[in-house]
């Protein structure tokens, strides 16, 4: 049976997990989705039991030496991609659908538009393949689309008020309570000084946050902090720590649907296509936030000890090359060291 948070609300029509992925070293292992989703299992269960979208990135060219953040990848890297999209999807239907006869997909086409409007070229077509109900979708882009476009394109078709945005290579490492949060941003939906429309998961960089150097040097910053942090109290009286964060970042959070498209994608224009949410629209964001009008965008950092516990670790997608591959070059390097350490030359 499907958890339920608000109103007694079933979980599948709040909240939409959209993973991105993209080619990666570690291809065609699945290791990284597959770390992604122990972690939910581990630490935030709810998950598992929400509709998912997942946007297969893809690259620009080929070339004789890989630039993954430029969308460039081997003859080798292409092959290997092909293969991890099919792994992918068998792995996340294994996981999100329970009833085999129900994993049947059905397609369709889309497109992400982006740049002005009277320029032909200014869109990436992609195929669309789901489930009759729709619990499972997956894109894939015919170009790369870049994190932006890829989050903007899994929005317009999610169908839940909420949305849990991933990206394949930051998983979970501690409880993460999704129902009660879930509870704050619906209760402070109306709020007029402090509404929760984006909540951030911490990392190593973003301990102990509210009395950074991000915050700290700032006066604006460091007022809405002294003001706004606080334990947010659900009915059912769970407390939920919170401190105002001044910054969108695209590792995962938790964000209402409609202000992820209203308030980042207004237009067409917002995001170039190949770029980030966090180097585009976050910048631009932080730049008004230290200003002082931080609540249009209402950003905050969940903010379990007092800003001391971590929720995040970041396993590099762009380098890391899987399990087998790590330790086989630790043991080379180890046996590398030893030789030089006993080499007579070196005494």
């Amino acid at each position: 049976m499907s958890p339920t948070t608000v109103s007694g609300q079933p979980i599948s029509s709040l909240l939409t997990v959209i993973i991105t992925t993209s080619p990666t070293p570690s291809a065609p292992s699945t290791e990284l989705i597959s770390a992604i989703l122990s972690s939910f299992r581990n630490y935030c269960t709810t998950l598992l039991f929400c509709r998912v979208i997942v946007v297969f990135d893809t690259y620009d060219r080929i070339a004789s030496h890989a630039r993954l953040k430029k969308g460039q990848v081997t003859p080798e890297g292409a092959k290997t991609f092909d293969l991890y999209k099919q792994e992918v999807r068998e792995l996340i239907l294994g996981e999100f659908v329970r009833d085999d006869k129900e994993r049947r997909l059905d397609y369709g086409q889309g497109k992400a538009e982006f740049g002005y409007s009277g320029v032909d070229a200014n869109f990436v077509p992609f195929s669309i393949a789901h489930t009759v109900d729709k619990r499972v979708i997956f894109i894939e882009p015919s170009k790369r689309l870049g994190f932006g476009l890829a989050i903007r394109s899994a929005l317009r078709l999610t169908e839940t008020p909420f949305v849990w945005v991933q990206q394949h290579d930051w998983p979970l490492i501690s409880n993460v309570p999704i129902e009660p949060l879930l509870n704050v941003m619906w209760a402070t939906e109306d709020d007029e000084n402090a509404p929760v429309r984006y909540v951030c998961l911490p990392s190593v960089r973003l301990l102990s946050y509210a009395d950074s150097a991000h915050v700290a040097r700032f006066p604006e910053l460091k007022g809405l902090t002294s003001s706004l942090k606080r334990d947010f109290i659900t009915e059912s009286g769970v407390s939920v720590p919170l401190t105002p964060m001044f910054f969108w970042h695209d590792k995962p959070h938790l964000v209402s649907t409609q202000h992820y498209l209203s308030r980042i994608f207004p237009t067409r224009l917002s995001i170039p296509r190949g770029t980030f949410i966090e180097d585009t629209v976050g910048q631009r964001a932080r730049n008004q936030m230290k200003q002082g009008d931080w609540i249009k965008w209402a950003t905050w950092l969940y903010y379990p000890e007092d800003g001391q516990r971590l929720c995040l670790r970041h396993l590099q997608g762009r380098t890391w090359e899987g399990s087998e591959k790590e330790s086989e070059k630790k043991t080379l390097w180890r046996d590398r060291n030893a030789k030089q350490s006993t080499n007579p030359i070196n005494k």
